[in-house]
Order: C-alpha cells, then structure tokens, then sequence
C-alpha cells in the first residue's frame, strides 16, 4: 500500500513551550488536542501535506496503563535525554485504504477515537529509533488545515539522524526503501525537516527541540 506522511511528532516539555520558538519563526499554530485515556497532550502545526505534533504527558498514571503502556510514549517522553529517541512518524495512505501497512504492526484502540477506528504501531522499532504508526482510517490530503500566508507551505523530505541508523529494524528499513524516510548515522538523535520555504528559510531549534528546519525548492 503507497504511504504518506500524516505527520510528525516530538516529545517535548510540558505545555510545549518550546512551540514558541515556531511561533516567532512565523509558523502558524493549528488545533491542539488532549488525548484521554493516553494521558497525554499536544500543540500542532500545519504544513498543508503534514503536520508537526508537539508531544508531552499530562498524567504518568494513565501513560503507563491499559493499552496505553503498549505506546510507549511514555518510555520515548520520559526517556527523551537518555537514550530513548523522542521522534514518531505515523503515516496514511496516499489513497483509498487496499492493504495492510509494508511492516508488521500491532494494533492501538485509544478511548478517544471512535469504536471500530484502529491505530497500528510498528512491530520491532525498538525505542532508539522513531516510532512508526500508521493510519488505516485516513487517507488523501492532511487532516490540519495549511496555514495562510505563513513561510512554509509543505513538507517536502524528512531526514533522521540516529545512532544506529547503519543497523535499522525492519519497519525502518521498509520506510527507506520506499523513499519514505532518509536516515543517517549521527552520534545524536537529529530530525532535520526540509520544508517548502524560501531557500533563507532555516532553524535550529536545540537545545530546546532536537530538530533541524530548513527551506528548500519543491519536489
């Protein structure tokens, strides 16, 4: 099945404030959610393709029970300074849903969707190396509305820098092959996004955030 970035997340402090350095960079803050159930929280923004989730835990209690625990949000927040790598890549399909995901996948049923709708996490990503979802029920376009009249307008490539990236697991492997992911060894867990921007366009945004932004021409 042909898969599409849905969006990007990265586990941050609570409240994210780290989602003001985007704000003075121009970027234009969508709808923010909370997640009952997965005791966690985020703050979003548009690219018009993709989105970036800014990702935190509002309560350890609930992050770490029922089908939450097999998330690993928890492990990948808390963890995020000491090892574990904080990034997630969760994926729709390019067009209408006709077969299951390129890796093996578990399924997640969080309280807050709808009965019957399923979340599939990827079976051996180990936890320093992005965790991959994918959406069976979303499908075309992104679900966040592009901004207006902001500096980016999409997501053209995403880069992942990762200790281990010369030994993937097999889901990371299958993202690679499919062109979906670029990931390159680096002592540090990096994610550099290259956005549809004017080429000036361009950011660092740690220590706060390990993330790379930069513009480039569109594909």
């Amino acid at each position: 099945m042909p898969l599409e970035l849905d969006h990007i997340f990265v586990c941050c402090g609570p409240g994210a404030p780290e989602a003001e350095t985007l704000i003075r960079l121009g970027l234009a803050e969508g709808p923010s959610n909370t997640h009952p159930g997965q005791g966690t929280a985020n703050r979003r923004f548009p690219f018009g393709n993709a989105y970036l989730e800014l990702l935190w835990v509002t309560d350890p209690a609930e992050a770490q029970a029922g089908p939450a625990r097999e998330t690993r949000l928890w492990e990948r927040w808390s963890r995020r300074r000491n090892g574990a790598n904080p990034f997630g890549f969760v994926f729709r399909s390019r067009g209408a849903p006709d077969g299951p995901a390129p890796f093996p996948t578990r399924a997640y049923r969080p309280a807050y969707l709808p009965p019957g709708l399923v979340m599939e996490f990827a079976d051996g990503a180990p936890l320093e190396e992005p965790e991959i979802v994918f959406l069976p029920f979303v499908h075309g376009p992104g679900r966040v509305a592009p901004p207006k009249g902001g500096p980016v307008r999409g997501l053209i490539r995403v880069e992942a820098d990762l200790p281990r990236a010369d030994h993937l697991s097999e889901p990371s492997r299958a993202l690679a092959e499919a062109g979906l992911m670029v990931y390159r060894r680096s002592p540090e867990h990096l994610l550099e996004l290259v956005l549809d921007a004017d080429a000036a366009f361009a950011a660092d945004l740690r220590p706060g955030l390990p993330l790379l932004l930069r513009g480039g021409p569109a594909r």
